[in-house]
């Protein structure tokens, strides 16, 4: 099943509250966003981010450039709903984030909250690396979060890779540097538990 079709049915069949990556807020990104030093006009891009609540502590933060892709339509409809009159203060883009038409250097934060480590091929991973190099900016910052070594090797019945923070950091090559990295154990709706790898990556330049 081709991806859109996938996450559409995800979306179509459970609340964003059901799914098992779900929080109510997402407090490692958060805080990694927090410790970036960029201010609340600067661009961000949260990548995947269709029905996540990312977008709701931004927006409560004072950031005013805040664009959210996601492949699923539903996804974001969900999250329009939610926000209401606040959705318009977004960007929304609805695209298969490896085939998005993105503004090179426009964002100073990517975020991906589980959306790599669905790539476990690496044609796709090098489509994405490339994505992330054209459209973040020199000295901009990649707030990406993956399973560890020690998380489940599937996740929504797909396959997944995982990653230490040097494999991670590896994959975006030369140019970028690890500022931080961190585990947090994840407790699913369903009350199982998931181990995800967070890292904040500075792009400093093509390399």
């Amino acid at each position: 099943m081709e991806p859109k079709s996938h996450w559409e049915g995800v979306y179509a069949s459970k609340r964003p509250s059901e799914v098992s990556w779900y929080q109510e807020h997402l407090r490692v990104s958060l805080e990694m966003i927090d410790h970036s030093g960029i201010t609340r006009d600067d661009y961000i891009i949260d990548a995947g981010g269709g029905a996540s609540t990312l977008v709701d502590d931004l927006l409560d933060r004072g950031f005013r450039n805040v664009t959210v892709l996601d492949v699923s339509q539903k996804a974001v409809e969900a999250s329009q709903v939610r926000l209401g009159s606040r959705s318009g203060q977004v960007r929304w883009i609805v695209s298969d984030l490896l085939e998005a038409s993105l503004e090179e250097g426009r964002y100073l934060l990517w975020h991906d909250r589980a959306v790599f480590h669905f790539l476990t091929d690496a044609g796709s991973r090098r489509k994405y690396v490339a994505q992330v190099r054209h459209a973040l900016a020199r000295g901009g910052r990649l707030v990406i979060s993956a399973f560890s070594t020690e998380g489940p090797p599937k996740c929504s019945g797909l396959a997944v890779c995982r990653y230490t923070a040097e494999s991670l950091l590896e994959e975006f090559g030369p140019g970028c540097r690890l500022i931080e990295s961190r585990t947090e154990h994840h407790r699913t709706p369903s009350g199982a538990t998931q181990e995800f790898l967070y890292c904040a990556i500075a792009f400093d330049g093509p390399g």
